[in-house]
């Protein structure tokens, strides 16, 4: 067995390196998760700073358009739904009143972008709920091991069976290590998640607010 696992039975190994792949998933997904929502925030906010700073709506679709962020493609969509609608569609896509056209288009898009920044809780949520029984598993496994060698051996003494049971609970340990960043992780993105929805859905009815006043044209 490898030196940098205190353990003699294979399958605990296994279980070890398991957990230990489950953690650099867990931190290679909230680190990618980080940098995400540090460039969503800041296109967001200097989005949002030069569009409301627009005097006319037509300059406001061109500052869309122009910009990056969820914010930004929440806008973009609604404008080209807009110069959709100026150019009076009759297929069934388009049919009914401008204003509940234009709202489902936001509302798709909005949900396009929950579903993108959801990337990644899934697999956040699993980590943090199955590690620790993963590192059950490779401890139940470790102590059946060592009460076979304990066994073969004859002798019960301290000394023979707190090694190999120490041994064996390493893998709780690491499966609580594991689980802990994995669910304080799923619980931080998704509290983000809502808050940036919320954004999003105040942008969104804005945005229907402007388009009414200008009669749902550019």
């Amino acid at each position: 067995m490898p030196p940098f696992f205190p353990v003699n039975s294979p399958i605990v190994a296994a279980t070890l390196l398991l957990l230990i792949f489950l953690s650099m998933v867990t931190w290679s997904i909230a680190l990618f998760k980080l940098w995400k929502q540090w460039q969503a925030r800041r296109d967001d906010r200097a989005f949002n700073d030069t569009f409301w700073a627009v005097r006319e709506w037509h300059d406001a679709g061109k500052v869309a358009n122009a910009s990056k962020g969820d914010i930004a493609r929440l806008a973009q969509a609604g404008f080209a739904e807009l110069e959709t609608l100026s150019d009076t569609q009759q297929d069934l896509k388009h049919s009914g009143a401008p204003q509940d056209v234009l709202e489902r288009m936001l509302r798709q898009q909005l949900q396009n972008i929950q579903r993108y920044h959801e990337r990644g809780l899934a697999e956040l949520a699993t980590i943090g709920s199955t590690a620790p029984f993963v590192g059950l598993f490779g401890t139940v496994w470790g102590i059946m091991h060592a009460l076979q060698d304990i066994g073969s051996s004859g002798t019960a003494s301290l000394d023979v069976v707190a090694g190999p049971i120490g041994e064996a609970l390493i893998a709780t340990a690491i499966g609580i290590a594991t689980a802990l960043p994995a669910v304080l992780a799923y619980n931080f993105f998704l509290r983000r998640l809502k808050v940036h929805l919320t954004d999003l859905e105040n942008f969104s009815h804005d945005f229907l607010r402007l388009a009414q006043k200008h009669d749902f044209r550019l």
